[in-house]
């Protein structure tokens, strides 16, 4: 492992294009312009609540849809999160959290196994259809989480337990795996090698 838990990656289709940076041991400082505001200010408190600098320009065919744009984003995402943490040397490897948002309270959970897997749930009907903020879906919020967990190799399992307002649940759940995700990257002076009896994450 070295020194520096960094990562730099670009993305380009005819689609969207992606530059993303990010490290792992910042102070939750960010640069986020990804042309789809709401997805902008999720990512600002990911980066804040994280610790996890995080600098992202992205630009697509918002006018078609912003899905192609978030999807693209959250793809590079989850990659660099995988690049940052190189062998996994020294982390806690396991994190949760308890995050309120006025009505709104989410729980994660995070495992930096290596093994891709989501589990996500307590969402209120009809959610995944409501336009946050004019543009953005809450179907979204699920498909970003999918999307950085396969690509950064995270089991993530996310519960809404309580919440009315579709603005507050989305950032409440980004909060609550933000907080998770702190912990479960963070180094651990007592831990030796690889945190996995099988010597390998």
């Amino acid at each position: 492992m070295t020194s520096e838990r960094t990562a730099h990656l670009t993305r380009e289709t005819s689609e969207s294009t992606i530059d993303l940076s990010l490290d792992l041991d910042g102070s939750g400082q960010s640069n986020i312009s990804t042309s789809v505001p709401f997805f902008d200010h999720l990512l600002t408190a990911l980066a804040k609540h994280s610790l996890i600098d995080l600098t992202v320009k992205s630009t697509g065919d918002t006018h078609i849809d912003v899905h192609h744009t978030v999807e693209d984003t959250a793809i590079v995402l989850g990659k660099a999160l995988g690049q940052a943490l190189g062998d996994k040397a020294g982390i806690s490897r396991f994190g949760d959290a308890l995050v309120p948002l006025d009505d709104a309270l989410a729980q994660a959970v995070v495992d930096i196994s290596g093994r891709p897997y989501l589990v996500h749930t307590g969402e209120p009907a009809g959610f995944e259809f409501h336009l946050i903020g004019g543009h953005f879906t809450g179907s979204m919020v699920r498909h970003v989480l999918e999307a950085i967990s396969f690509n950064a190799g995270l089991t993530v399992h996310l519960t809404v337990l309580a919440g009315r307002d579709p603005h507050h649940i989305a950032e409440a759940e980004f909060k609550a795996f933000a907080r998770a995700l702190r912990q479960a990257v963070a180094l651990d002076a007592r831990v030796s090698g690889i945190p996995s009896t099988k010597g390998a994450l």
